[in-house]
C-alpha cells in the first residue's frame, strides 16, 4: 500500500485523516466507551488499532507504529488489548463475562487496556446486556470501542453510554472488491440474474453464504440504491430500478435492506434472508 492511500500507523487512509485528528485530540481524555461508525469495516478497524496504540506507544508522537507495543497491538498479541470480531463469529455472552471480569482489575502495564468490539451489531442480546454490565462500574484505564457501520445497529443503550465519532462514509461509486472467503459477487451475480428472468437463484448460489457475506451483499445494494438517488444508472439493479416503472421501489429497496441488516442481527439464518431480499424484490423489478 502507498503512502498516498495509507500514510498513518495501522493502514488508517488519508481520507480518515481529518477524524484521526479529532481521535489524537480525543485521546488525550478518552471517555470510558467510544463508538466508531461509518466509514468501511477495515478503516474502523485500523482506527481502532491506531487508538490502541495511540493510548500505550511510549514514543514522544505515539502512535509511531515500530516500538513493541505498536508491534504487538498491530498482531494482537498485546496482554492489555482485548479484540472480538463480530464479522467473523457473534459475540457470546461468554466472552462479555469474561471482560467484565477483566475490567474490573486495573490495565497489566501503564497505559490502558482496551476491549474492541469490530462489527458490535453481531452481539447477541444477552452479550449486549451483559457488555452493559461491564461497561457500568471499570476500573480506571479501561475503555471500551465499539465499532459499528451505523450507531441505530447498535443496543440502544450501549449507544446512550458512548461517544461517538463518525468517519468518511465510503465512496458510493467505489463498489466492494471481488475475491476473497467472503466473495458477495457471486451472489450479487445471481441476485441480478433472477431479477432479470426469474431463473437461477437458488442453482446461482453455490454453498452457504457466510453472514459476513450478506453483510456484503446489502452493504453494495445499498451503495448502489445510493447512486441511482444521486442519478445513477450503470449496474445492473440499478437499470433495473430505472425501468420498472414505479417510483415507490426504491423506498421499498431501501426498508427491505434495512429489515434484511436487522434479520442478520437477529442471527436469522443469511441464507434465509438474502431468499427473502431476492423474491420481495423479484416483485418489485420485473415490471
Amino acid at each position: 500500500m502507498t503512502t498516498t492511500t495509507a500514510p498513518f500507523p495501522f493502514g488508517v487512509p488519508a481520507r480518515q485523516s481529518h477524524v484521526l485528528a479529532g481521535l489524537d485530540a480525543l485521546a488525550r481524555a478518552i471517555p470510558q466507551a467510544l463508538i466508531l461508525e461509518g466509514g468501511t469495516a477495515s478503516e474502523r478497524s485500523a482506527m481502532a488499532m491506531w487508538l490502541a496504540a495511540r493510548l500505550n506507544c511510549r514514543d514522544a508522537s505515539p502512535p509511531c507504529g515500530a516500538c513493541p507495543v505498536c508491534v504487538q497491538i498491530r498482531d494482537l498479541v498485546f496482554l492489555d488489548l482485548q479484540y472480538f470480531d463480530g464479522g467473523v463469529e457473534t459475540i457470546k455472552v461468554a466472552d462479555m463475562r469474561e471482560v467484565r471480569t477483566l475490567v474490573g482489575e486495573p490495565p497489566r502495564g501503564p497505559g490502558w487496556r482496551v476491549i474492541i468490539l469490530a462489527e458490535a451489531q453481531g452481539l447477541t442480546d444477552e452479550a449486549a446486556n451483559a457488555l452493559l454490565k461491564a461497561m457500568e462500574e471499570p476500573r480506571p484505564g479501561n475503555v471500551f470501542v465499539l465499532l459499528s457501520p451505523q450507531r441505530e445497529r447498535l443496543f440502544p443503550t450501549l449507544v446512550s453510554r458512548s461517544f461517538v465519532m463518525t468517519l468518511a462514509w465510503p465512496d458510493a461509486s467505489v463498489s466492494l472488491p471481488a475475491g476473497g472467503e467472503d466473495d458477495p459477487w457471486p451472489v450479487l451475480d445471481a441476485l441480478y440474474g433472477f431479477w432479470r428472468s426469474g431463473r437461477g437463484w437458488f442453482s446461482g448460489v453455490k454453498g452457504r453464504p457466510t453472514r459476513l457475506t450478506a453483510e456484503r451483499v446489502l452493504t453494495e445494494l445499498s451503495r448502489e440504491l445510493a447512486g441511482f438517488l444521486a442519478g445513477r444508472a450503470d449496474t445492473p439493479f440499478t437499470a433495473r430500478l430505472r425501468v420498472c416503472g414505479d417510483p415507490d421501489v426504491p423506498r421499498r429497496m431501501d426498508v427491505l435492506l434495512a429489515e434484511c441488516q436487522e434479520a442478520l442481527i437477529a442471527m436469522v439464518n443469511p441464507a434465509v434472508v438474502l431468499d427473502r431480499l431476492a423474491t420481495r424484490a423479484y416483485l418489485w423489478l420485473r415490471g
